[in-house]
């Protein structure tokens, strides 16, 4: 019965550690836009949303409510040193505010969004 047991519990440590694992290719964090921003050609209102991004499938995406808003291609580049916080940059032209970056606190990399409108 010991031994049955002690699998029992080897069993779900190493599911644990799986688990742990595979979310760790996904960050997460809460931003907000003062401002209506572009993602990859869709509108995202100004107010607070939580954003992912999937190292595995490098997919930035937008969520509110726990539903998707937008989603962009993303590709990682190296910083000159750790973000203290979670941070994005936008610019401004003639199609209004573009998302430009994403970089989460504690990340020595910017997650530049692909620059594509939407593809009709």
């Amino acid at each position: 019965m010991r031994f049955f047991l002690n699998r029992i519990v080897l069993a779900l440590v190493i599911g644990a550690m799986a688990g742990s694992l595979a979310l760790g290719k996904n960050k997460r964090d809460t931003i907000m836009f003062p401002e209506n921003v572009k993602i990859n050609g869709t509108l995202v209102k100004s107010g607070t949303y939580e954003v992912s991004f999937d190292e595995k499938t490098n997919e930035l995406s937008i969520l509110k409510g726990g539903k998707v808003v937008a989603k962009a291609a993303g590709t990682l580049e190296k910083r000159a040193e750790k973000a203290r916080r979670t941070e994005y940059r936008t610019t401004s032209g003639g199609e209004g505010t573009q998302l430009v970056s994403v970089t989460f606190s504690g990340s020595e990399q910017d997650i530049v969004v692909s620059s594509s409108a939407a593809k009709n």
